[in-house]
């Protein structure tokens, strides 16, 4: 049959009626448990104006705001030290050199394994209990705990991202580069890690989204991220006699989406220019002028010496 494959057969007819039924039932199993759910939450007074104009107050809206700035400050740091460890560990994990591949290896094993909650809580009591020696005050042990656990878990998760993506890398180029007298250095940093970045973007960035929702587990700890400005709102804000859990997590909710989305709309965008990068040097079609750059190029790639005739 045409279109069809080894993993899938092409629906027939009653296949594709079938498939229409259940696509409607599913549709309507879904719009029922939306009907529900907001006919409960209108039944306990979660649906009122009052509580949804909470978010008029100008104190609401600070704290929202400062949560998401903390937010965004924890992920930047995290996420440059993350990238930065996992190409560390990456080429450890390659080296040549056994105890340097083993520690890079029972590091990117270890740190994957933990959760990355008890990372965080037990750097936190590492660096709560030596603030003085440290020359930490005020919430920079919190703060430094996030970003270090996260960073750690990232990191590893990171350089098998990277390791995989050089692995991937055709051998022909790297042998190629080594005979062209380059040392290893050279290889991994011009030849193999930037061809590896590139085949690895989309999985980098949807770590990178991971880590961007991780910095929720702040919370944890007392830090004063998104999540844990939103829980102090949603307890101490009291409407009608209930609490505001659920309008707070809808728009923190919306809000975390919002930055994981563009996030990947960064990433989509960033792995679109590289695909519409020019490389190489284009080809003139007959009758048509070659340009400047083109003929010295191609001048350049012609030895020196007497040029044979034909004939």
């Amino acid at each position: 049959m045409i279109g069809a494959s080894v993993l899938y057969d092409v629906p027939g007819p009653k296949a594709k009626a079938r498939n229409r039924v259940y696509t409607v039932l599913g549709t309507l199993a879904v719009l029922a448990l939306i009907a529900f759910a907001v006919l409960r939450l209108s039944a306990k007074g979660q649906l009122d104006p009052e509580v949804w104009n909470i978010f008029n107050n100008a104190g609401v809206r600070t704290s929202i705001r400062d949560g998401v700035l903390t937010t965004l400050q924890v992920f930047a740091v995290a996420a440059v030290l993350s990238l930065v460890l996992g190409v560390l560990l990456a080429v450890a994990r390659l080296s040549d050199h056994k105890p340097v591949r083993w520690f890079a290896t029972g590091f990117i094993e270890l740190f994957r394994a933990v959760p990355l909650l008890i990372t965080i809580y037990a750097v936190w009591v590492i660096l709560l209990s030596n603030r003085d020696a440290l020359g930490l005050s005020g919430s920079q042990p919190q703060f430094w705990a996030l970003v270090l656990g996260l960073t750690v878990y990232n990191g590893s998760v990171q350089a098998e991202v990277l390791r995989a993506g050089i692995n991937s890398v055709p051998t022909g180029q790297r042998e190629a580069a080594y005979a062209l007298g380059m040392s290893k250095t050279q290889v991994m940093t011009t030849v193999l890690i930037p061809q590896a970045v590139r085949a690895m973007l989309p999985t980098i960035i949807s770590q990178l989204v991971v880590t961007l929702k991780d910095t929720s587990l702040g919370y944890i700890i007392t830090f004063e991220e998104l999540l844990f400005t939103a829980r102090q709102m949603s307890t101490n804000i009291i409407v009608n006699g209930n609490d505001t859990y659920v309008p707070v997590i809808i728009v923190v909710g919306s809000i975390y989406v919002a930055m994981c989305l563009a996030l990947s709309a960064l990433a989509n965008w960033i792995e679109r220019r590289g695909r519409r990068a020019k490389t190489g040097i284009g080809v003139a079609t007959a009758g048509e002028p070659v340009a400047a750059t083109d003929a010295m190029e191609v001048s350049d790639a012609v030895p020196d010496g007497p040029v044979a005739k034909n004939g």
